[in-house]
């Protein structure tokens, strides 16, 4: 197999490329099975060599299994980017494919990143987020220094839906979810019955509670956490879906409790740190840049929190799990089907719900005996969540949709 991947960046800093990180080094590459990568960025990947011209992989260099062809790039807005890459990865591969010979047998985008994909890992269908935040996206509820930004978003969506109602529906098209409400949500909106649940996974040797441990001191200091600091945890890049506003909004209920707030990741901070700054939370809720070393956030909590208003699974939660933390989770997060309330976790049935928040995090700062047990039991639970398993289940995955492509029966038929 000649096998195409195209994603435009690659790192360990965010869910999605990270999932594609983890399967890509542990695919069986070598021998008849070529990996092809065509990204604009790549990072966190040291098994990729630059690709040129008519060269193959060296055999003197061990452990380089794969070849990057970088897709060019224009500054603008993102929705400006996007058009071009979604273009731009298309007519490099045709050009390697006419000119260079090199023909890929299977095409595979973790998302929507071009129009002739055979396989699809679908990790968020727009069509259900748009729905949930376009309330959040009208003009007269914004100040009008954010209506360009607003607009761009708007259009933004507004074309990947378009794109989502034209290839989803493509049943030519292997799909697979990263969870069953995603796969629920396919079958609402395109009516597909046959996409594949293949869950995230989690490194659970590097993310441990004894490695958690080792660095729980250093961590805290870092992070200007006291021994009596009650430390919550969120992490991720879009705040307001994540629930953030929700989460700050419930927090000043527990004025009485020692906690502090850690929220990591990248967005706009003006609208939070308002809310912040009015609810008399300054001293209590630190932002950090996100990195690849996300041990060291989980080493200086006591908790995960992650209200998410629409997730379609929820990698940080599984993560926190794997080291021990006692996690609050969304019902609306992809990753609460491996959680069951009260035992390995808790589930807010309403993450808009600021008393539900509330509630949750006092049980658990009030409770250290709950902490301890919900941590034990997620430990447990992340321990079947494997990259593993979830690499050999998209490997079997792909090797199907090949088979299918060539016209052959599936296997064991």
């Amino acid at each position: 197999m000649h096998l195409a991947v195209i994603s435009p960046f690659l790192d360990r800093a965010h869910g999605t490329e990270r999932n594609l990180i983890e399967q890509l080094e542990r695919f069986p590459v070598g021998g008849e099975m070529e990996l092809h990568i065509y990204a604009q960025r790549l990072q966190d990947l040291s098994m990729a060599l630059p690709y040129r011209a008519g060269k193959q992989l060296p055999a003197a260099q061990p452990g380089k299994k794969a070849l990057w062809h970088r897709v060019p790039t224009i500054p603008g807005p993102h929705l400006l980017q996007y058009i071009f890459w979604f273009h731009a990865n298309r007519i490099c591969r045709w050009w390697d494919a006419k000119y260079r010979n090199l023909k890929c047998e299977l095409t595979y985008s973790p998302g929507i990143n071009a129009s002739d994909a055979d396989c699809i890992a679908v990790h968020m269908v727009f069509h259900e987020f748009h729905r949930l935040v376009i309330s959040e996206l009208s003009f007269r509820r914004n100040p009008v220094a954010h209506w360009p930004r607003l607009l761009h978003r708007r259009l933004y969506y507004r074309l990947i839906m378009v794109l989502e109602k034209t290839i989803y529906a493509n049943t030519e098209v292997a799909l697979a979810a990263v969870s069953s409400l995603v796969a629920e949500q396919m079958d609402r909106y395109f009516e597909r019955t046959d996409v594949r649940v293949i869950r995230h996974g989690v490194d659970a040797e590097r993310l441990s509670p004894s490695r958690k441990l080792a660095r729980r001191a250093s961590a805290r200091q870092e992070f200007g956490l006291r021994a009596e600091d009650f430390a919550l945890l969120l992490i991720g890049n879009d705040w307001k879906v994540k629930g953030l506003d929700g989460l700050l909004c419930a927090l000043p209920a527990l004025h009485d409790l020692p906690w502090k707030l850690l929220v990591v990741g990248n967005d706009v901070r003006g609208p939070y740190q308002r809310i912040i700054r009015d609810s008399g939370l300054s001293d209590r809720v630190s932002f950090l840049a996100t990195s690849p070393d996300v041990l060291q956030f989980y080493a200086a909590a006591d908790a995960y929190v992650g209200p998410s208003l629409q997730d379609s699974y929820g990698l940080p939660v599984v993560e926190a799990m794997s080291c021990g933390l006692p996690v609050i989770s969304s019902s609306r997060a992809g990753v609460s089907e491996i959680i069951e309330n009260g035992v390995n976790g808790l589930i807010l049935c309403d993450p808009s719900n600021t008393h539900e928040i509330s509630f949750a995090i006092r049980s658990l700062i009030s409770n250290p005996d709950l902490c301890l047990k919900l941590g034990a039991q997620a430990r447990q639970t992340a321990l079947k969540e494997t990259w593993d398993r979830n690499a050999q289940a998209t490997w079997d995955w792909l090797n199907e949709a090949l088979r299918r492509k060539r016209g052959l029966p599936p296997v064991g038929s």
